[in-house]
C-alpha cells in the first residue's frame, strides 16, 4: 500500500512516534505538520491520501479547522486523542473524521486505524454519491413530468404523446430528454411573463 499520509500534531515528540509506526508498517511517505496556521493550503500542497490527527483533548476551534481541512481535502482523516466527550467526538465526526480512537494510540494500531477510515471514507463517498445519483435522477424526473404537463396542456395531447414528443425532439436535436425539457419550461416561463 503505497500512499501519502500527514500527521498533524502539536507535539513534534508524539508525531516522531506516529512515524516510525508508519515507517514501521511500511508507510515511507509521511509529513509531519505542527503548525496550524495555513494548514488548508499547506496540506492541499502536499496532496496527501490520508490525514492522521494526533490530539491532547480536542477543543471546539480545533474541530472546526478540521472541518475546514475535511470539505476542502475530501480525505480520509483517522484522529487519536486522549480524551473525549461525547459533544467532541459529534464534532469530530461532523467534521468529517472517518476513524475516532481515543485512548487508543500504540504504534501497532496506526496502519489498521488507517485502513479503517480509508475503508469508511470510501464507503460514504460511494453512498454519497449514490444519494447525489437519486437526487439528480428525481430532478430530472420532474422536470420531464412538467414538460409532459405543459404539452398535454398545450398540445392537447396524451401523457404518452406528450412523452414521445419530447423523446423525438431530444433524439432529432442530438440532446439528453431532460436537457429539452428544461428548455421548454424556460421558453414557457419566459413566454407566459410576456
Amino acid at each position: 500500500m503505497d500512499m501519502r499520509i500527514a500527521v498533524i500534531d502539536d507535539s513534534a515528540t508524539r508525531a516522531g512516534v506516529i512515524v516510525d509506526g508508519l515507517h514501521e508498517a511500511g508507510l515511507p511517505d509521511v509529513r509531519i505538520f505542527t503548525e496550524r496556521g495555513g494548514m488548508v493550503q499547506t496540506l492541499e500542497m502536499f496532496a496527501p491520501d490520508v490525514i492522521l490527527i494526533d490530539m491532547a483533548n480536542p477543543q471546539r476551534d480545533e474541530l472546526e479547522e478540521m472541518l475546514a481541512v475535511s470539505r476542502a481535502l475530501a480525505r480520509p482523516i483517522a484522529m487519536f486523542v486522549d480524551q473525549s466527550d461525547a459533544e467532541a467526538m459529534d464534532a469530530a465526526i461532523d467534521a468529517g473524521v472517518s476513524a475516532y480512537v481515543v485512548d487508543g494510540f500504540a504504534k501497532a494500531r496506526i496502519k489498521p486505524v488507517l485502513e479503517l477510515a480509508i475503508r469508511r471514507y470510501n464507503a460514504f463517498a460511494r453512498l454519497r454519491a449514490e444519494l447525489d445519483e437519486a437526487k439528480s435522477a428525481l430532478a430530472e424526473r420532474k422536470s420531464v413530468d412538467a414538460a409532459k404537463a405543459l404539452l398535454m396542456k398545450k398540445r392537447g395531447v396524451s401523457e404518452p404523446e406528450a412523452y414521445a414528443l419530447l423523446r423525438k425532439t431530444a433524439m432529432d436535436k442530438g440532446r439528453k430528454l431532460v436537457d429539452i425539457a428544461d428548455a421548454l419550461l424556460t421558453a414557457e416561463r419566459l413566454v407566459g411573463d410576456v
